[in-house]
């Protein structure tokens, strides 16, 4: 209920869910504490005022209610790190977690400023080979057409398509500086840090069209590096790509 109406975005993935169940009982937690302190914050005006307290008190709190509080509080706080945080994130990260290479849809997410590229690695599940040294205005991922692994990749510019259901791994690299790739519906993000490609994994659940933010500051352009992220259904993939490969190898 609290995520609503704070105006989080609606979760469009498998593991969605955790994440909200996790974020909900932080924004009560933050609430009762609000609630608490404000309280508090009144109670002390009026129980410490001035014409109440003519002459300051050095001792100060001598019970341990206080004490209690703030213990009660570590716990709290221990209790989502450590029974929520770490077990969602150990779910994403640790090697076994992520789904077979035959089975999921792999793509690798290139960020620059200020957009984003994506390139798929077609029918064999094998990506073209890469150089520094073949970039260019029409090749932006300088990939090298002429390697037999290339002819049915595919690179897209702002929009990601993805197949519902189907598990998909994004690694995840920058051109130039450090950026943050940010699905916020399917509830996972990651930077993007030159020099290295970070996978990240997850299962969309709903069709549609969602957008991709920058969610690191990376310029003056910074608000303007967003993309779509369209899940379809397998038929309307397959479309899709072969338009795009129609576009990108007209001979094919």
């Amino acid at each position: 209920m609290l995520n609503k109406l704070l105006g989080i975005v609606p979760d469009a993935s498998e593991h969605g869910y955790l994440v909200d169940h996790m974020l909900e009982f932080c924004h009560w937690f933050m609430l009762l504490l609000f609630v608490g302190w404000i309280a508090y914050f009144l109670y002390a005006i009026v129980r410490f005022h001035r014409s109440r307290n003519p002459r300051a008190s050095y001792h100060g709190v001598t019970g341990h209610l206080s004490t209690h509080l703030e213990f009660t509080v570590v716990i709290v706080e221990a209790v989502l790190l450590l029974g929520f945080g770490l077990p969602l994130w150990g779910k994403r990260v640790t090697e076994e977690s992520f789904p077979d290479k035959a089975e999921a849809l792999r793509i690798h997410a290139v960020g620059e400023q200020f957009g984003w590229n994506f390139h798929y690695p077609g029918a064999d599940g094998v990506f073209g080979r890469q150089s520094v040294f073949l970039v260019s205005g029409n090749n932006p991922l300088g990939i090298d057409w002429s390697d037999p692994a290339a002819a049915d990749d595919i690179v897209s510019k702002n929009e990601m398509h993805l197949v519902n259901y189907r598990p998909t791994v994004v690694e995840i690299t920058s051109k130039d500086v450090i950026h943050s790739f940010a699905l916020h519906n399917m509830r996972i993000t990651q930077d993007a840090m030159p020099g290295s490609r970070v996978p990240m994994w997850f299962r969309p659940k709903r069709n549609g069209t969602y957008e991709i933010v920058c969610a690191q500051l990376c310029g003056a352009g910074h608000f303007a590096m967003k993309a779509s992220m369209v899940v379809e259904e397998v038929k309307d993939f397959d479309s899709w790509y072969k338009d795009a490969m129609a576009l990108l190898h007209p001979a094919k």
